[in-house]
């Protein structure tokens, strides 16, 4: 199987001379990155956790939308320690946008030295969002105490809901705000996250350094027809048309620093994404796709199948590209040192779990489970090496 050690394009090639005839059979890499995760709270949470692991990660981004939402330091702090009862992987701890927040809130933030952002999400949108954003104007202080501090303000793209604003189009009808954002603050780092769109995707590219993006391996996968009817894919923002994946997908080997990996996998008991706990609790789809455990394998496995569709250059996945959206352009933007570590890939006929139980193997299985996205299809095998 082969190792790749370089960055050149050549090397990217040698992939496919492994006995499977795999792309990244063997390959080597960095630990990888992840820059937007749910892990919930309580049992879910420990159900979670330990899955970041598994999917070559070694260093997440936490939101902040539990309930209550985490507002406060001694919240966030207090979240990571029980996170960390569950992995070793090190946490990048995040405050909710709220009325609550204010300067002063920011400053005491900054000074913990376990927060590295603030989450806006607009009201309505998503998972627990309830307390979101109506209007950013009333923020304008808490922006430039982020300004002033280095604070990153992460943002879920999408309009809050109106007459005009459908699942297809709140993403597009959001980009004047980040726009607006950008030049009141130029010198703040702001983070688009989850792009599902083309549209997306080039607004980020106009606005300055300062302004990245986030791509999940689910989105790299689906399309709107995917998410029909099927309620494990269902997340907002929602997948949209072929030629926004197709945006995505280039722009995720494209080797530029804006654009790197946050999964937004967001883990839900399948009788949440089912709308209801029986038949007789019937409601609304959870929003939220589940890829934590195979975090890496997803984008190798998205990446090998836009390159069997020649939508992507077998070229283009060199190692500088592969290691740049997978870790290293997340952990420049938000300054976090590498560890060290390294995992190696394989292509050994594994397939993705069915489920992950949910509190205890005395748990109801039928409905305290979570469903993985891409369930029974295979999958790259996994190793840390060191």
């Amino acid at each position: 199987m082969a190792t790749v050690g370089t960055s050149s394009s050549d090397d990217a090639k040698s992939h496919a001379a492994g006995r499977t005839g795999r792309l990244f059979d063997g390959l080597s890499l960095p630990a990888s990155a992840d820059f937007h995760v749910h892990l919930r709270d309580g049992e879910m949470m420990a159900a979670v956790a330990p899955t970041i692991v598994r999917g070559g990660v070694d260093v997440v981004f936490v939101m902040p939308n539990l309930v209550p939402p985490i507002t406060t330091v001694e919240h966030a702090f207090a979240y990571q320690q029980a996170i960390a009862k569950h992995t070793d992987a090190q946490t990048l701890m995040s405050l909710y946008l709220h009325p609550s927040i204010t300067p002063d809130t920011i400053k005491q933030a900054k000074k913990s030295g376990v927060i590295f952002g603030v989450k806006s999400y607009p009201a309505g949108v998503t998972t627990n969002s309830a307390s979101g954003v109506v209007n950013y104007e009333q923020f304008y202080p808490v922006f430039q105490a982020m300004e002033e501090e280095d604070l990153v303000l992460n943002l879920h793209g999408e309009a809050p809901p109106a007459d005009d604003i459908t699942v297809l189009n709140a993403e597009e009808a959001f980009l004047p705000t980040l726009f607006d954002l950008h030049k009141r603050f130029p010198r703040l780092r702001i983070v688009l996250e989850h792009c599902t769109t083309g549209a997306a995707v080039e607004a980020v590219a106009k606005c300055g350094p300062n302004v990245v993006a986030t791509i999940t391996p689910h989105h790299m996968f689906l399309i709107i027809d995917d998410v029909v009817g099927d309620p494990i894919n269902f997340c907002k923002p929602v997948a949209k048309l072929p030629a926004d994946r197709l945006a995505l997908l280039k722009a995720a080997t494209s080797g530029n620093p804006k654009y790197f990996l946050g999964t937004d996998s967001a883990p839900h008991l399948l009788g949440a994404k089912r709308g209801g706990l029986d038949m007789h609790q019937v409601g609304k789809c959870a929003a939220g796709v589940f890829t934590q455990p195979y975090a890496t394998q997803l984008v190798l496995e998205a990446f090998e199948a836009a390159v069997a569709k020649g939508v992507v250059k077998q070229e283009q996945l060199n190692l500088t590209t592969l290691e740049g959206f997978l870790g290293d352009f997340g952990r420049k933007f938000y300054r976090v040192e590498p560890s060290g570590r390294r995992i190696k890939i394989s292509a050994k006929g594994e397939q993705v779990v069915p489920s992950i139980q949910v509190g205890g193997s005395n748990a109801n299985s039928s409905g305290q489970v979570i469903i993985p996205f891409r369930q029974n299809n295979p999958i790259y095998s996994l190793e840390w090496t060191s």
